[in-house]
């Protein structure tokens, strides 16, 4: 997993609430245990047309969308079944943070284990961001804070250790393995 300290974007936005993880990365997708490739089926049933082509009206589709890191999106995002598979589509895509009001708390749990990082902001600050498409805003994993492009800084939570395995670029495993000679150490004096 790469650090990430701060995210530098211009926002997307996907007004919708309640967006299910069925929806972020249908369940037909799920028969594989690699994260490479599946940002193709991100919101596969609404960014394809049922012949398989993209539908130009699909916000992912659209130009302003290309390259954004940042997607802002309705309350409840997440909800729906437990699958690490929707965070890593939404990595894979490009996608780095999600910005509600809400996130269901195991699709919040997958995303920080996975490299993105869930924002949770006010009902204002959102619906700011939803009348504002295309918003350059930097998410600062060092101050805990989102700022907007009017100036203001919009604290949002995160846990400590999660904050710092996604500043640090390891995930919990990797974290665990770089405590093994202070473990072997502990095992030895306790043996």
């Amino acid at each position: 997993m790469e650090a990430l300290t701060r995210i530098d974007s211009a926002t997307v936005v996907l007004p919708r609430a309640d967006i299910d993880t069925d929806q972020i990365i249908p369940a037909r997708f799920l028969r594989t245990t690699v994260k490479e490739g599946l940002g193709r089926e991100l919101f596969a049933d609404w960014r394809y047309l049922a012949d398989g082509s993209p539908n130009p009206d699909f916000v992912l589709n659209q130009p302003a969308a290309a390259g954004c890191q940042v997607l802002v999106a309705g309350d409840n995002f997440g909800c729906g079944s437990s699958r690490e598979h929707a965070p890593w589509a939404l990595t894979d895509f490009g996608i780095r943070a999600v910005i509600s009001t809400g996130f269901a708390d195991i699709f919040r749990s997958n995303a920080l284990k996975n490299g993105l990082v869930p924002v949770v902001v006010d009902a204002g600050t959102l619906q700011w961001l939803i009348a504002h498409p295309g918003a350059h805003v930097v998410v600062d994993l060092a101050s805990i804070t989102l700022q907007l492009p009017d100036g203001r800084e919009v604290p949002f939570p995160i846990e400590p250790f999660a904050r710092y395995c996604l500043m640090q670029g390891v995930d919990q495993l990797g974290y665990l393995l770089s405590k093994g000679e202070d473990i072997a150490a502990y095992e030895k004096r306790h043996a």
